[in-house]
Formats: structure tokens, C-alpha cells, sequence
């Protein structure tokens, strides 16, 4: 008989180590990841019958993604988190509704086997939900990521001392959003593009007065909005491409911070009046 299969998330290595060793010898087979990367990977390449994650790894936020994604890519297994704060049983009913049970620490290792074969025995067949990539969920909520953005920026100091319009600030974002997602939808591992709206994007916000500086936290910001407008769609995403697709997106904004800036250097141009910012577009 197949032994059942756990993948046991936890960054302590003591942990990991006395759990890994206490379940093989209660009959289970345990694939252990010391990183939120590293179970996502093995969510999207492996089967496993049993998630036991820890909470916070370092994050609080960090059990709760690997769990929904082991919920959204193979919804049969079970899915158990640790966590040593009591309260949040009671506190976190997001993670209550992913997770078929908290587990709250300290607890022996007899009493974690004994939920995981109870559970086991009781389990549940769940229907595979609806998975999306990334770029349809960029494409669907632009307005969100454009809006997301726009509020990081107007809480910087030095970015929110250039009197800007609402269009000057962001008619540039649709285009450069536009780009991104265009990047998602080639081939894996294609190179970046070459994005005209980045390199005029340069030029106008050197007229407008920005300095080096201010472009590099600008488009930082852009990084931190598009990750934030995947973390409200977890319940969805497709965890199979997610990585590829999340460092996708990292080179790709590098990418077009490096156009932006050579289109800085090169001094002011009329700009291209195909690409005139509108957030119409």
C-alpha cells in the first residue's frame, strides 16, 4: 500500500527535522520545503496527500499562500496549518475557510499524526476550481493595479510634491500594463520587450521635473502594486505558472526602468503621438 504523502513547510530546521523524522516513522512519506518558493514549486510539480505548513515563515501572510495554493491546485488534499498564536482560531477566518484545520502550538507530534489520519480517513473530494494566469488578472484589473500605484505614490513625500494631474500622473501605467502582460503571454523564458511607452514615459517625466531617484522608487512601486493585485486573487491564480510568471514580471519591470531611463537621458523629444497618455487606452 502507497504511503500517504505530507509536504512539511516550516523555516525552522529543528521543526522540520523532528516532524519529518516523527511522521516517516509513523508511515508517512514527507517532502520537507524551508521556503514559501520552495513548497510552491513542489505544490505545482508533485502530489501530496497532506499539507502541514507553518503560519509564519517569516511572514505572517506566508501559510496562508501556501495553503491556498495547495487548495487551488490539488483541492483533495489535506490542508493543516500550525500556528502558535491561539487567537487566531478565532482571528483569521480567511485562513480558516482555505485550511481544513489550525493547529495551534505547542503540540506533540502523536496528536499532529492522529489529526492527519483522522482527517485522512474523513476526507472530502473538493472540484478543482477555476484557475487563471497572471496576465489575464492583470489585464481584468488594470484599474485596481492603476489605482493601487497611484495611492503608493501620492504617499511619497517626493513624489507627491510634483503638482501632476490624475492623467499626467498615470496615462503612462495602461500602456506600460499593456506591455507587461504582452511579455506574459509569450513563450516562457522569452526575452523583454522593447517598449516604446517606457523610453517616451523617460521623457515626459523628465519635463515634468522627475530626478533619477524618483523614477526607480516610481517604478518600484509598480512592482509592489501588481504583487498586491495578485495577492487579492489567490483564490484563482493558476500556482503552476505563478512563479515563472512573478519573476516574468520582476525582469520585465527592470526591463522597462532601464527603457525609461535611457529615454530620461536622451533629453526632450516630441513625443510620439501614437503614444500620447491617456488612461483611456
Amino acid at each position: 500500500m502507497a504511503k500517504h504523502r505530507v509536504l512539511l513547510v516550516d523555516d525552522n530546521n529543528d521543526i522540520r527535522e523532528v516532524f519529518q523524522e516523527g511522521l516517516e516513522k509513523r508511515g508517512f512519506e514527507v517532502v520537507p520545503a524551508a521556503t514559501v518558493n520552495e513548497a510552491l514549486r513542489l505544490i505545482a510539480t508533485e502530489q501530496f496527500d497532506v499539507l502541514l505548513s507553518d503560519l509564519h515563515m517569516p511572514d505572517p501572510g506566508d501559510g496562508f499562500t501556501v495553503v491556498s495554493a495547495m487548495r487551488h491546485t490539488q483541492p483533495n488534499a489535506v490542508t493543516l496549518l500550525m500556528s502558535g498564536y491561539p487567537a487566531v482560531q478565532e482571528a483569521m477566518t480567511a485562513i480558516v475557510l482555505e485550511a481544513d484545520e489550525i493547529l495551534v502550538k505547542p503540540m506533540g507530534l502523536a496528536d499532529v499524526a492522529s489529526v492527519i489520519e483522522k482527517r485522512l480517513s474523513n476526507r472530502e473530494v473538493r472540484v478543482l476550481s477555476k484557475k487563471e494566469r497572471v496576465a489575464v488578472i492583470l489585464q481584468r484589473d488594470r484599474e485596481y493595479t492603476i489605482r493601487s500605484w497611484l495611492s503608493r505614490v501620492e504617499s511619497d513625500a517626493e513624489l507627491a510634491a510634483l503638482q501632476l494631474s490624475f492623467t499626467e500622473r498615470t496615462g503612462h501605467l495602461p500602456l506600460i500594463l499593456r506591455d507587461i502582460v504582452h511579455r506574459l503571454r509569450l513563450a516562457p523564458n522569452a526575452a523583454s520587450t522593447v517598449s516604446e511607452a517606457a523610453r517616451e514615459h523617460g521623457q515626459v517625466r523628465r519635463r515634468q521635473g522627475y530626478t533619477i531617484p524618483m523614477m526607480v522608487e516610481e517604478s518600484r512601486s509598480l512592482q509592489v502594486s501588481i504583487f498586491n493585485t495578485l495577492q487579492n486573487n489567490l483564490g484563482t491564480a493558476d500556482f503552476s505558472t505563478l512563479l515563472p510568471d512573478v519573476m516574468t514580471i520582476a525582469d520585465e519591470v527592470d526591463s522597462q526602468l532601464k527603457q525609461s531611463l535611457i529615454g530620461y537621458s536622451e533629453g526632450l523629444q516630441t513625443p510620439n503621438p501614437s503614444l500620447a497618455y491617456s488612461i483611456h487606452r
